[in-house]
């Protein structure tokens, strides 16, 4: 990309930011931002070689006309299912030179690049469907939040989950008191199923001909290409993801969130395996206190404990459960617990029942409270409900628009709490549980002078037949710490726009 087309492509997110309108040429045509159902989006996709193809496979109704990805060669499968769509590398180019043929973009890079090139798309009145995690840090969710209520664009995260049944009903049940009033919920998964816990690598690989090295780094501090960091593996890293709890509490956290009515929590507290600066714990636990919120109803939704496990790590066995039953189900679940009894669930709230289970052969399911989403009721890994839900609400006006059930509204406050909890694993070396102040994004209990050493070298050798240790750390100043990780410095050039005013 051409220093003048980068120049230009700033000059016209910034006349969009400062309240000009620019309406492109295939909208005007569109019934002034009112799309009819039988006319098709334009939708460009921006990290297109993984999740990223099944998203556009789930959005093939409509015109896929733009593909941008910075790994051509795991790219390739999906340029092959779409060989009419422009091809670009770099998403900045791509807005640049074909901002105006697009309605919509989906975006599956990895986490690190989220915000980036979601928040620039609505700036251009593009409307967004961004893969879970939707960001990489605290700041950027409360950004990509309010610039979509700006924009009044169509928005969806990806934790597809959040479009099925299994949501809802959880919710109706909560809110119709059939366990009485949470207090306690733990989720947990099988996750991580990549390499995490590594150390940063050393010695130089040359950069396979097919990627943009620094395309993938983007807003990242530059380093030497390897391996180990791309295609997937970049989530076991710190400075492109947010290792399991980023990639699964999306979704198995997502029922929690929606029956118990919850936005930001007050407190959390993270433990693991060794952590290090560079990659997640190999498992982790992490808990987040709620502060009380309204009654639902006629039931009370007092302070809760939310926990999270991972890495092969569990909650509590409930005594209802039988020898040798297995929890929720082999890729996690959710237990419940209330003032009146349980309700377990398998991975993204699949399959719920109360406990002891024997309790559901006299239970009626209370009247359904929520309307549910067309598909929302089969496969998950077979059935486009979450894509298509979002592009009813692209091609809806947004002064009458429905907005789509995980939109950036919700999902923004949500994956706040997310990532939140990757900053009390990374802080768990102040020895605290630390209180959030969710207005300013920050932590209240950590003081200026507080210090925080974090493992930068582990290595293990036995010489002799004896075990030699070399544990190193390094110290950083904790308060400094905590605010880069709520509000990540970009690197090489790249930005984001300014947060809005409330």
């Amino acid at each position: 990309m051409t220093e003048l087309s980068r120049r230009k492509f700033i000059k016209n997110a910034g006349a969009l930011a400062a309240g000009f309108t620019i309406v492109q040429s295939h909208v005007l045509g569109k019934a002034l931002g009112h799309v009819a159902p039988s006319d098709k989006l334009n939708i460009a996709g921006v990290g297109v070689g993984g999740m990223g193809r099944r998203n556009l496979a789930n959005m093939k109704t409509e015109n896929i006309v733009a593909l941008c990805d910075v790994d051509w060669r795991y790219a390739n499968k999906t340029f092959q299912d779409y060989p009419k769509a422009e091809r670009f590398r770099d998403w900045r180019e791509m807005f640049d030179k074909f901002g105006s043929s697009i309605d919509a973009i989906m975006v599956a890079t990895p986490d690190h690049s989220h915000a980036g090139v979601t928040a620039h798309a609505m700036t251009l009145g593009k409307h967004c469907y961004t893969q879970k995690p939707l960001t990489h840090s605290v700041y950027e969710s409360r950004l990509l939040a309010k610039l979509a209520k700006k924009y009044k664009v169509a928005t969806q995260m990806g934790n597809q989950g959040n479009s099925f049944d299994w949501c809802r009903e959880i919710a109706e049940w909560i809110h119709a008191g059939a366990i009485g009033e949470v207090t306690e919920v733990h989720c947990w998964t099988d996750r991580p199923i990549w390499p995490q816990g590594l150390m940063k690598p050393s010695g130089d690989m040359a950069v396979p001909k097919d990627l943009d090295w620094n395309g993938f780094i983007g807003s990242a501090e530059m380093r030497p290409y390897n391996a180990v960091y791309t295609p997937w593996n970049w989530r076991g890293w710190w400075d492109f993801g947010t290792g399991a709890l980023g990639d699964m509490a999306c979704h198995i956290m997502d029922p929690v969130y929606w029956a118990l009515d919850l936005k930001y929590p007050s407190k959390v507290i993270g433990s693991s395996t060794l952590s290090n600066l560079y990659s997640p714990p190999h498992a982790q636990i992490v808990e987040y206190t709620f502060p009380a919120r309204k009654s639902v109803g006629n039931v009370k939704m007092p302070e809760v404990k939310v926990s999270w496990y991972d890495g092969g790590l569990l909650p509590p066995r409930p005594s209802e459960l039988a020898a040798g039953e297995m929890m929720g189900d082999s890729n996690g679940g959710i237990i419940f617990i209330g003032t009146k009894g349980k309700i377990m669930t398998g991975c993204y709230g699949m399959n719920a029942t109360l406990l002891p289970k024997s309790r559901m052969a006299n239970f009626t399911k209370p009247k359904a409270k929520f309307a549910r989403i067309p598909g929302g009721n089969g496969d998950i890994w077979n059935t486009n409900a979450h894509e298509q839900d979002w592009i009813r609400a692209c091609k809806e006006s947004a002064g009458s628009r429905k907005e789509s059930s995980s939109h950036f509204g919700f999902s923004g406050p949500f994956n706040e709490t997310v990532v939140m909890g990757v900053l009390a694993v990374r802080l768990q070396g102040l020895h605290r549980e630390l209180l959030w102040d969710s207005e300013n994004m920050k932590f209240t209990n950590i003081s200026a002078n507080d210090k925080l050493n974090i493992v930068s070298v582990d290595d293990f050798k036995v010489i002799d037949g004896d075990p030699t240790f070399d544990r190193r750390f390094i110290e950083m100043n904790a308060q400094e710490a905590a605010n880069e990780w709520v509000k990540h410095t970009y690197h090489n050039g790249f930005s984001l726009p300014p947060m809005p005013n409330s």
